[in-house]
Parts: structure tokens; C-alpha cells; sequence
């Protein structure tokens, strides 16, 4: 049976995959679950439910709003705020969880259900495997529990405060204010098409121009955001700007621009601001987080600056694990999923080109400049399908094939093999000081995968 829960919740077609009657089940159970485990003992529950601006929202909403109320749990309804102002919230208001419905940087058909456990946090596998279990077993039809009656059902309250508590928190925790930085922004029709251009204005930054920022329900991530960066990077040569951002559609990813249009990745945003905090101080045990998908050219950026790096596997999930447990302030992967810890539970797009804006106020350098504290080296990246993923280590000849590329590539490129974890096949990147030497080796172990794994 395939798990309902996966790295970031439950994602699904809306009114397909992902039901009214699954959304209302879900949070029934879940409120059951955390009930069950104490997290509400001695007091009245409370969960902060908020969306992006996707029409399937709408209605997943009211049923996750109809389950939690029905199980006897008082709702805070937030409405349209990006999945770290929900996480905020949770944790500011003193909430016992938290619900987020969106499916991020996913087409508008999709949705998804996110629980946040107390304090923004992501809930614990153990917990999330409960809350499905109690849901196969009882459905929405569970006749033996008790349902709350009279005054003990849950009560819903709009709660319209999060939108200006939310963004007087980003500014807040800035290190300094923007002013005379211009930016554009890029708000994919999302979540923070509100949020991210007043956050900025309030920051001190002039907001020359704005695209994405008006949600219809109907055209979230359609052309623009962070997986479609034209626009941005256009936008960037026609308003002569300083800093562009695109976020996703729940605004938990940045990736950036330069005044050029050229694309500012992850690995590189996380490089200017682990300089940064470095400099300030900030930047606890004086070490950065990423997955091992970073580029080479990341990687031997923090060697130069005196930075250390751990790397975990794929997945901000990791990311954010490594941080938690060994007290890192800063991490993130590639795809512009950066976590700053000391601000936020989870990765916050709007804050972290904040923190870019405030960087590049701070040193009066271009962004440019600033993404040049590291090279990004040419990845070549194949998907070999069709193949036992699980001989990856144990198979002779193809380990061979590895240290033989490893040992052509020498200190200035690198070989990553890795099993998908959903599909049956074998992904294949190589890194290399030149594009097409990175071509040809990542097509030989692809080839070598086929031969040795088919």
C-alpha cells in the first residue's frame, strides 16, 4: 500500500487523488493523534489553517476546517499566507499545530496537506505514520470515538492579523534595511504575491517592478516563479534593477537575478550569506548545510572562506534535520530551499532575498559580484530508468566504472550515483571544469548503469 505521506506531506490532484472527504479524514485523525499523545492535555486545542492561492484550496480548506471543528479542535483561519508564515504563526501565537494546503512549485491541478507540529515544526515520521494509520482504520465514518457536542465543538475565527505579523517579523529580523536597492519580484501567483512586495517595501527597497503577483486561483506557478525564471531574468535588463526573486507557489524557495538577468541558484545564495553571517557573527560553528546535490563549486567556495561544510542527503527535510540536531544556523539545497534557523522553522523564500537585498545594501556591491564568491561548475545530470536500483553499491563492475571516472576527473569534478526513491531508476550526475568533458563522462556511467544494472 503506497504511503500517503511523503517527503512534504499529502500532494495528490485535487478532487482526484486528493478529496474533500480525505482532507476532512486527515485532520480528524490528526487531531485525534496529537490528542492521543498529549500535546493538547490540560487546555482547548488550537490550529492555525492556512493556503495558497489554488482554487482546490477553497474546498480542501473548509474540510480540513470541518474535521479539526468536529473533533473539538478552535481554528485560526489565516487564508492566503506562504507555508513559513503558517509555520510562523503556529509558533508565535502559541498554537498546538498547524496546517498548510498547497503544492508548492506543483501545477495548479495539485494540492497538498501539510501538518506543522507545535512551534512551526515539521510533524515526526512517527506521528505522521499515526495519523495515517488512524485514518485507514477509521475513515470519516468512525463510529466509535467521542464527538464533541454543545460548547465543546471547535470554534473558527478569521484571523486577517498574519498578514501584517508575518511580514513585521521578516523586517524585523533583518541585520539591516534595503534602502536604495531596487529590486523585482517574482511572486509565481502564489502565496506571497501579497507578502513578498510589501515585505520588500517595508524593508526599505524600491519595488520597480512585479510579476506573478496576481493570483487568480486558476494560474499559480503558470510560466513564472522559481521553476520558470524568463520573465524575471528579462524583467531584470528592462528595469535596470539590482536584486530579482522568484518564489515558488508557497514561497518556501528563492532562487535569484543579477542585474544582467543571470540566474543566482541556491548553492550560490547560500554561499553569499554564509559569508555574510560569517562576518557578522551569525553563523554558528562557522559551518553551512547542504545536501549532496550542491555543486562542486560550492563545496570548494567554503573551503576558501574558511567555511565548513556538512552535506546530507537530497531533500530540505535533511537539511533542516542536520540543522536542528547539531545547532547550524544556516542551510538549503540547490533549488533554492534555504533554511536561516535563527528566523524561521522552515525554508522562507521571502526572507532569504531579503537577506540578499539586505547583503547587497550592506556592501554596495552587485549581485553579480557577490554570487562570484563561488564558480558554478557544469553538472550534467541523466535518469537511467529501467534498471535494479538496488545494486547500485553492491555491483563490482559498476563501482569500477565510478573510481575510474573519479580518478579522470581528479580534485576538480565529481561522480553521484543515486537511487530515486519513488521510481525505478538511477540518476546520474557528474560535475566537471568543462561542459563537455562533464557530457561525456556522465554518459559512460550512464551507459555503464544500463550494461551492468538492466
Amino acid at each position: 500500500m503506497t504511503r500517503l505521506f511523503g517527503t512534504d506531506g499529502v500532494r495528490g490532484v485535487a478532487n482526484e487523488g486528493l478529496t474533500a472527504e480525505l482532507a476532512l479524514g486527515l485532520s480528524v485523525a490528526a487531531a485525534h493523534v496529537l490528542g492521543d499523545a498529549g500535546a493538547f492535555e490540560g487546555h482547548r486545542p488550537v490550529a492555525v489553517v492556512g493556503r495558497d492561492p489554488r482554487a482546490s484550496g477553497e474546498f480542501l480548506e473548509a474540510a480540513v476546517i470541518a474535521g479539526l471543528a468536529s473533533a473539538g479542535v478552535d481554528v485560526l483561519r489565516v487564508g492566503v499566507l506562504p507555508t513559513p508564515a503558517v509555520a510562523y504563526l503556529t509558533g508565535a501565537l502559541g498554537a498546538d499545530f498547524g496546517v498548510m494546503l498547497s503544492a508548492s512549485h506543483n501545477a495548479m491541478p495539485d494540492n497538498g496537506i501539510k501538518f506543522l507540529a507545535r512551534g512551526g515544526h515539521k510533524l515526526d515520521d512517527a506521528i505522521e505514520d499515526a495519523i495515517e494509520e488512524h485514518y485507514r482504520r477509521y475513515g470519516v465514518g468512525d463510529e466509535t470515538w467521542h464527538r464533541p457536542t454543545g460548547a465543546a465543538v471547535g470554534r473558527v475565527r478569521q484571523y486577517n492579523e498574519g498578514f501584517d505579523r508575518y511580514v513585521a517579523h521578516l523586517v524585523a529580523v533583518l541585520p539591516n534595511r534595503l534602502d536604495g536597492v531596487k529590486v523585482v519580484i517574482d511572486g509565481a501567483h502564489g502565496a506571497a504575491a501579497r507578502v513578498a512586495p510589501e515585505a520588500f517595501a517595508r524593508a526599505g527597497a524600491e519595488v520597480v517592478h512585479t510579476l506573478g503577483t496576481e493570483p487568480t486561483g486558476l494560474n499559480i506557478n503558470d510560466g513564472v516563479g522559481s521553476t520558470h525564471l524568463d520573465k524575471l531574468r528579462a524583467a531584470m535588463k528592462e528595469h535596470r534593477a539590482d536584486l530579482g526573486i522568484a518564489l515558488d507557489g508557497d514561497a518556501d524557495r528563492c532562487l535569484a537575478a543579477d542585474a544582467d538577468g543571470n540566474e543566482v541558484d541556491g548553492d550560490q545564495i547560500i554561499a553569499v550569506l554564509a559569508v555574510a553571517m560569517k562576518e557578522a557573527g551569525t553563523l554558528r560553528r562557522n559551518t553551512a548545510v547542504a545536501t549532496v546535490m550542491s555543486n562542486l563549486g560550492f563545496k570548494l567556495a567554503m573551503e576558501r572562506e574558511g567555511i565548513e561544510l556538512v552535506q546530507t542527503a537530497v531533500g530540505d527535510r535533511y537539511v533542516l534535520e542536520e540543522m536542528k540536531q547539531h545547532g547550524y544556523a544556516l542551510g538549503g539545497e540547490q533549488s533554492g530551499h534555504v533554511i536561516l534557523l535563527d528566523h524561521a522553522t522552515t525554508g522562507d523564500g521571502t526572507l532569504t532575498g531579503l537577506m540578499l537585498g539586505a547583503r547587497l545594501a550592506a556592501t554596495k556591491q552587485p549581485m553579480a559580484d557577490l554570487a562570484a564568491v563561488m564558480t558554478r561548475l557544469p553538472q550534467v545530470l541523466i535518469n537511467v530508468k529501467g534498471v535494479d536500483k538496488n545494486r547500485v553499491e553492491s555491483c563490482a563492475e559498476l563501482q569500477a566504472a565510478v573510481a575510474a571516472a573519479e580518478a579522470e576527473l581528479g580534485a576538480t569534478g565529481r561522480v553521484l550515483l543515486r537511487k530515486s526513491g519513488t521510481e525505478p531508476l538511477v540518476r546520474v550526475m557528474v560535475e566537471a571544469v568543462g561542459h563537455e568533458q562533464a557530457q561525456d563522462v556522465c554518459q559512460r556511467l550512464a551507459d555503464a548503469v544500463r550494461l551492468h544494472l538492466g
